[in-house]
């Protein structure tokens, strides 16, 4: 059966042919059908694979099909490398996947370009089971490149608006500079040990010199950090909600993003081998990068922002988790965080489908009366996240906790803030778009009161409740303007005053895989927990790649109590004080909600300055100099070769009398020359 692994990609690469050539023919539904189809069956042979692999030794299967590239010493094999790691990944790849085909059916219906949008999400995750099945690093590059290349035309999807267009084009050049990294790493692979097979890597890299291991992993690293959104590298992926919400939970959140922690997990002995304070590096970035983003999701107003910026955090918290030595954790988290955060992504654009594409929280509210299925689905997801236990987000979080606390204290007390302010924003989100008053209308009880009016015919009943409730609604969204307006933000929330809009729940297609999503979200936790080795399922599972270098962390049942005290203290902590703020309105959410947060520290605004300014200048300068000294090199040696060979070309001239005065002066040089250096002593 693990013979079957080669349908797995190629399934959704035969659905991406066939919508390419006859997409626009097929049409919309059966387009939407067939990418989604393909992607299922993909997931049931990923189901008999898994099967199948329990009977190979180690759990791991490598199989080659021809070879691709042969070039002396170098060549490059296509085949697979299925592995606890790779499985693992396929399995939430392919699994993710189809449910969001599926809701991306009633999602994009009406699109002029409906096709198209699935012919680009098959490709994509062909190019992410590429990345993860390649048995050498130019396979993983080939598929790392193909969902950079789908991220690009997916983000851009809605190229109409010049904002998309830029968004599109902003995180194909972000990802650029990561995919430098990797390849400089490829390259100093092959020169270090002759192949590019991971296989190859990892068993042989316990031998290298460390600082060999060391800038190997430190390319990685860099790679990882552009695909996977760390700072500094981070800013790409939050403009990267301008894509349709699908996207968002396809690529940013459930697969594309984590590749980089897969390619540092995958890269483990590498970095075993590194420097000790490479390890130290990357847990350092995640840290940073967790708490950063953490504190700017504290203040969008955009519901997918907040999202964004929540991923960013939670990837900080994988590669936290791989810094302090945590692989099998930051992989728990990496499953757990595709099941809630897709839960959210997708509930998130559930809310915007009802909403009549409105994304402004700020004129949102109540809206679990109208949406009940996605509200108690994205309640779920938010539990989830925000580390409340017996969801998973709170196993796989802990999980993290602990391998952070055997690394340091320092970060560990990072990583604990970072889960408080997880909880407060999330709940904050969910404050503001499902419970208070409804402000999508002229006022909240209002609408509610119209909109059951309108069903039984009580018109007259709906406009007293319009007239009588009228202020309250209005005094909520003029707090809401006022503080977007101390953001820095534009004061929207009165544009549409007194736009009737009537929120509905999504179709079943929609609803369904919500629904699904949020049922993992809420028991994948059981995947690893921590109370013995028979309860940590995925721990023993990924033990062949990661086991000999994993951290060793020892914890007595008093020890493990108490910091799954301490974590779900601080979770609850987050919820009551955002409770405080948004629903008690005990405190001002404009003291917290500072302009500071709002514009993201102002990274993205110092690097556009930047690259905008002396940036530009550098890199003309960088050209100036390539085109005047590299090029001037190699032009300068071609001229010279040219002028001289053209002055020597006046010596044959085609007379043989010329010729054979020449060869009589070249004799007599060298009769001369032997008696200068004959003794006739």
């Amino acid at each position: 059966m693990v013979h079957l692994i080669w349908l797995v990609p190629a399934l959704p690469l035969v659905g991406f042919t066939l919508l390419w050539f006859f997409g626009k023919r097929i049409g919309e539904p059966l387009a939407g059908w067939l990418g989604t189809a393909v992607v299922a069956l993909s997931f049931l042979t990923t189901l008999v694979v898994f099967a199948g692999l329990w009977n190979e030794p180690d759990h791991t299967f490598q199989v080659n099909y021809f070879t691709w590239i042969p070039a002396g010493d170098f060549h490059v094999d296509i085949g697979f490398l299925l592995d606890p790691l790779s499985m693992a990944m396929i399995m939430f790849i392919t699994g993710i996947g189809a449910l969001i085909h599926l809701y991306s059916i009633g999602y994009m219906h009406g699109d002029s370009r409906f096709p198209r949008f699935f012919t680009y999400l098959n490709l994509f995750v062909f190019s992410m089971l590429m990345l993860v099945l390649g048995d050498n690093m130019v396979l993983t590059f080939l598929g790392w490149e193909g969902v950079g290349a789908c991220s690009y035309l997916l983000i851009s999807f809605w190229f109409e608006k010049e904002a998309n267009a830029s968004a599109g084009k902003k995180a194909f050049v972000t990802n650029r500079v990561g995919d430098w990294g990797f390849m400089v790493a490829m390259f100093m692979a092959f020169f270090t040990f002759g192949s590019l097979n991971w296989t190859t890597i990892t068993s042989q890299a316990p031998g290298l010199a460390q600082t060999t291991a060391t800038f190997i992993a430190v390319m990685l690293l860099i790679g990882a950090v552009g695909k996977s959104a760390q700072l500094p590298l981070f800013i790409w992926l939050p403009d990267a909600m301008a894509g349709p919400t699908p996207v968002s939970a396809l690529i940013h959140a459930a697969t594309m993003v984590t590749a980089g922690v897969y390619l540092l997990v995958r890269a483990n002995p590498v970095l075993a081998a590194s420097a000790d304070w490479v390890p130290w590096l990357i847990a350092i970035i995640g840290a940073a990068t967790l708490f950063i983003a953490a504190t700017i999701a504290v203040a969008q107003t955009d519901i997918k922002k907040v999202l964004a910026y929540s991923t960013v955090s939670q990837l900080g918290y994988m590669f936290l988790a791989v810094g302090s030595g945590g692989y099998s954790a930051a992989i728990f988290h990496m499953i757990t965080h595709a099941f809630f955060k897709a839960t959210l992504f997708l509930g998130s654009g559930s809310v915007i489908h009802g909403m009549h594409d409105e994304q402004d929280m700020r004129r949102m509210g109540a809206l679990r009366k109208v949406m009940p299925l996605t509200a108690f689905a994205f309640i779920i997801g938010w539990l989830a996240i925000a580390g409340v236990p017996p969801f998973s987000g709170f196993w796989s979080k802990d999980d993290i906790l602990s391998f952070a606390l055997h690394k340091s204290p320092i970060l560990y007390v990072v990583g604990l803030i970072g889960a408080l302010l997880t909880a407060f924003y999330m709940s904050r989100q969910v404050f503001m778009v499902f419970f208070g008053n409804a402000r999508w209308g002229e006022s909240g009880d209002a609408e509610l009161a119209a909109l059951e009016a309108h069903q039984t015919g009580a018109g007259d009943a709906a406009d007293t409740a319009a007239a009588g409730s009228h202020a309250a609604g209005a005094d909520d969204l003029g707090d809401a303007t006022a503080a977007d307006a101390d953001a820095g933000s534009v004061a929207v929330a009165t544009e549409h005053h007194g736009e009737h809009v009537t929120p509905h729940e999504s179709p079943w297609l929609m609803t369904l895989p919500i629904l699904v999503l949020a049922f993992f979200a809420a028991v994948a936790g059981v995947l690893n927990l921590p109370f013995s080795e028979s309860t940590e399922f995925l721990n023993r599972w990924l033990e062949p790649v990661v086991g000999a270098n994993q951290a060793v962390v020892d914890e007595s049942t008093l020890q493990l109590i108490v910091e799954l005290t301490i974590s779900t203290i601080f979770a609850l902590t987050g919820i009551a004080l955002a409770y405080a703020v948004y629903m008690k309105r005990k405190v001002d959410h404009r003291k917290i909600e500072l302009p500071f947060l709002y514009n993201g520290w102002y990274i993205d605004h110092g690097v556009t300055v930047f690259m905008g300014g002396p940036g530009r200048k550098l890199f003309d300068l960088v050209a100036l100099f390539d085109r005047v000294v590299i090029d001037g090199a190699v032009n300068g040696v071609g001229r010279l070769s040219r002028g001289g060979a053209a002055r020597l070309r006046t010596v044959q001239n085609g007379y043989v009398r010329w010729y054979a005065l020449m060869i009589g002066l070249g004799a007599v040089l060298i009769v001369a020359f032997i008696l200068t250096q004959v003794s006739f002593s």
